[in-house]
């Protein structure tokens, strides 16, 4: 019999978003003063020293499990000389309602590379009816090349 490992650096992206959206399916809605569902546009810079930098955009999903934890997917691209995508599952900790730590698994896709990347980040996030508002910074980390940091803006919305 063959064994199954969860190392997240032997998922593949399809394995990746099945086991996110299973877990997102397991647990109730967590009832807050808004509702469980965020989504977010992002724009920022990325800077990978050696490498490049550029400005970046994106979109976060996020749904809310429990007072504490958050679950979602992260998608950016990386214009200028990374000219790179990065798609990433999270899991967002709430430290406060608006004081948010951001850590999850994820590939970055260049023309001609592909790397494992962890995300560790930090986001604070400004409510005002259903509606937010987030400074957002990240260091992700790259196996093997180096550490590149993503810092920026999200406007979003509860559903």
């Amino acid at each position: 019999m063959k064994k199954i490992s969860l190392n997240p650096c032997n998922l593949g992206s399809k394995q990746a978003f099945l086991l996110l959206i299973s877990s997102i399916l397991m647990f109730p809605a967590y009832a807050t003063e808004h509702e469980p569902n965020h989504i977010s546009l992002f724009v920022g810079h990325t800077d990978f020293s050696e490498h490049g930098d550029g400005e970046t955009i994106g979109i976060d999903y996020e749904y809310r499990v429990s007072s504490l934890l958050g679950l979602g997917g992260v998608v950016e691209y990386a214009f200028g000389s990374l000219d790179a995508l990065t798609v990433l599952a999270v899991a967002d900790i709430h430290l406060t309602d608006q004081f948010i730590v951001q850590v999850g698994p994820g590939y970055e896709y260049t023309s001609d590379h592909e790397f494992f990347v962890s995300r560790l980040g930090v986001l604070y996030e400004f409510r005002y009816n259903g509606f937010t508002l987030s400074p957002q910074f990240h260091f992700d980390y790259h196996e093997g090349v180096g550490s590149s940091k993503v810092a920026g803006l999200a406007v979003g919305f509860d559903f």
